[in-house]
């Protein structure tokens, strides 16, 4: 159909400079159109749950809420930007897509409470209205790997979308779902905790977000340059290694990620589920095998740019004595603020449609990464 949009985030050219250069060539952002939405979702109280030791299920959850809405958009041809972050996420997505999205995020609400425990809220806001409200949102295609490639989002945009969203105000008329069919296949929590690669020693899980948004480009560029700097290009810093790797195939942790999947636990498909596990330990050995291990390394979702930067990565403590000298540095000046969490470890949640190329992994430090340093980001937003 003439002048629709629906494929706009699928027609973007990836662009394969460095990221800190692609930060500051503003000719390769778009804005996003206007008739399309954006989705957060975001686990209420997430961070007692992660100080009560529950950040494997956080993190499972949230992975489903992500594949909830991937399944949708593959089943109609589609593809959407989307940022996972620990204990949520969020999607850019075209109104073909909305009314299919909440109703499955908001059965998958539902399932999570019941087998859980845990409200996971989803809410919606059209970029109309962000950008009525005179913010903006700005997106690129940043190819790390001919496969892999991410969405970098540049603007005050999605922040505010969140505020919204997650304010005490918000008001959101649940779809109807009784004909909805709640699609989670592919989704996978199989790998034992990683610990960081031979002559690493910790796991850094960094967010930084910039005080002035039109001064996003520069500050975030600083930062990924030291990034580079110290640690070496991205895939020097890669928390995930082959060699590392170490499946989990226990009944308890089969059964957690088929309750989040299923509802429930059917005894069967456990049972297959589990022998499918154990046979990995085979696989893993033969040269496809081989293969797909290489590939999940590379298709590690571990840097995301909505906005402001959230990443996780590996190195030393002096790497990361000096990178914080910078970040204190930047803070100081007004340019920036973050938080950091250091773990002896990384965990990883998967998306797997198929074993070639159509695979996704989902990565947060160890004790709750992610939220924990949002924690200290959020404690130093509201102290000044």
């Amino acid at each position: 159909m003439a002048g629709t949009t629906e494929q706009f985030y699928s027609s973007l050219p990836p662009n394969r400079m460095r990221l800190c250069y692609l930060l500051t060539d503003s000719v390769s952002f778009s804005a996003v159109p206007d008739d399309w939405h954006i989705i957060i979702t975001d686990i209420e109280n997430s961070t007692q749950a992660v100080m009560a030791g529950r950040h494997e299920d956080v993190n499972l959850i949230a992975t489903g809420s992500i594949v909830s809405v991937l399944n949708i958009a593959f089943g109609m041809d589609n593809t959407v930007p989307f940022f996972f972050g620990g204990d949520g996420a969020t999607f850019i997505i075209p109104p073909i897509l909305l009314g299919k999205a909440m109703k499955a995020l908001t059965l998958y609400r539902e399932t999570t409470l019941a087998n859980f425990g845990l409200n996971l809220r989803a809410g919606t806001v059209s970029i109309a209205e962000v950008y009525a409200k005179g913010h903006t949102v700005s997106i690129a295609k940043y190819s790390s790997s001919a496969a892999f490639f991410i969405p970098v989002v540049l603007g005050s945009g999605l922040d505010h979308a969140e505020k919204i969203i997650k304010g005490d105000d918000y008001l959101f008329a649940p779809p109807d779902v009784q004909e909805t069919q709640l699609d989670l296949t592919g989704m996978e929590c199989r790998w034992d905790k990683i610990p960081p690669p031979a002559n690493k020693e910790e796991i850094v899980t960094l967010l930084v977000l910039a005080r002035d948004f039109a001064r996003q480009a520069p500050a975030y560029g600083k930062v990924l340059k030291k990034m580079d700097e110290l640690y070496g290009l991205p895939e020097k810093r890669q928390p995930i290694s082959v060699g590392k790797l170490r499946l989990k195939t226990t009944f308890s942790r089969l059964g957690t990620e088929m309750r989040a999947r299923l509802g429930s636990i059917k005894w069967l498909e456990l049972l297959r589920t589990w022998l499918v596990a154990l046979y990995g330990y085979f696989w893993f050995t033969t040269k496809s095998g081989k293969k797909y291990l290489k590939s999940l390394v590379e298709m590690s979702d571990t840097l995301v740019i909505d906005g402001k930067i959230n990443t996780v990565i590996t190195g030393n403590t002096a790497q990361r004595k000096a990178l914080q000298k910078l970040l204190d540095e930047m803070e100081a000046t007004g340019e920036i603020i973050y938080g950091l969490h250091t773990s002896g470890a990384s965990v990883m949640s998967c998306y797997v449609r198929n074993l070639e190329d159509g695979h996704i992994h989902f990565v947060d430090g160890s004790e709750g990464g992610y939220t924990q340093a949002a924690r200290m980001l959020k404690g130093k937003l509201r102290t000044g």
